[in-house]
């Protein structure tokens, strides 16, 4: 599933072509929103905005189109009406006069106006988004020590979008391997030097990210790992997906475990209890 990072990345992407556009043309291609798609004739998009793993196309007639990619939903953007060849079912497009936005497979998607917005089930309840420019460090470890977060393990703290928006899987591993915590620990049970290095981990963590394109280990490393012939896939992070090979830290060997269905990769040395 695309985290935070890859959704605002596409949002920008849709940016460029999108907002200050005059839409030409709405296709729906879920039924039920198909009657809505001459409110947004002629519309303009004023901004593209993300909030965790949501987005949302905001046009000049107070209306928002809400998209949650889900796990199979893709953007894709192209010149006007020249659709990509693939098999996956169209959901939204977005045409201006030179450009269209595809939106492929994603199965949440919503007509809301500015009240149902402010009251939506999943916007209502979701925290900070981790890549607001705002966020401080100092604000995720209130966090993380607030009654409601506090006596949970941070495995299942990560991956609860009411205590973070825009955080997944790769995303959890490696903020907890950045900020050396076994992933069964409790924020009660850190100390406060340990919740300060895991609340400036998740930011830092995140936005790296955010401008790499996905890849969460230190440019430094990259650029080491690549000019000894390393590819992307062993680069791109410091434990997730690398189970059984060596910590590029300590050397010891990375560990693969299921909690909650989820799965979650740690160096049992650099994150020790």
């Amino acid at each position: 599933m695309p985290e935070g990072p890859e959704i605002r990345r596409a949002a920008d992407r849709l940016e460029k072509i999108l907002v200050d556009q005059s839409i030409i043309k709405l296709e729906f291609g879920i039924l039920a929103l198909k009657p809505r798609a001459d409110d947004f004739q002629g519309k303009k998009v004023t901004a593209v905005e993300t909030r965790g793993k949501a987005l949302l196309t905001h046009f000049d007639n107070g209306l928002t189109i809400y998209s949650h990619n889900q796990l199979y939903g893709r953007w894709y953007i192209v010149k006007r009406d020249q659709y990509p060849t693939t098999n996956r079912s169209l959901r939204l497009a977005l045409h201006t006069l030179k450009h269209s936005a595809l939106l492929y497979s994603a199965s949440e998607i919503a007509v809301l106006d500015s009240d149902q917005l402010q009251l939506h089930p999943f916007l209502a309840r979701i925290g900070p988004d981790i890549l607001d420019p705002a966020l401080h460090w100092r604000e995720v470890a209130g966090r993380l020590l607030a009654s409601q977060f506090r006596n949970r393990t941070v495995a299942s703290l990560y991956l609860d979008q009411g205590f973070l928006a825009g955080v997944g899987n790769y995303l959890r591993s490696e903020i907890l391997f950045d900020g050396g915590i076994d992933p069964y620990a409790r924020p009660k049970d850190l100390t406060s030097k340990e919740v300060n290095k895991l609340a400036r981990s998740t930011l830092k963590i995140s936005r790296r990210a955010y401008d790499t394109a996905g890849i969460t280990n230190p440019s430094k490393k990259v650029a080491e790992l690549k000019k000894s012939g390393f590819k992307r896939s062993d680069y791109r992070h410091a434990v997730f997906g690398r189970d059984k090979r060596e910590c590029y830290v300590c050397g010891n060997c990375i560990i693969k475990k299921t909690i909650g269905s989820r799965r979650l990769y740690q160096c049992p040395l650099c994150q020790h209890s």
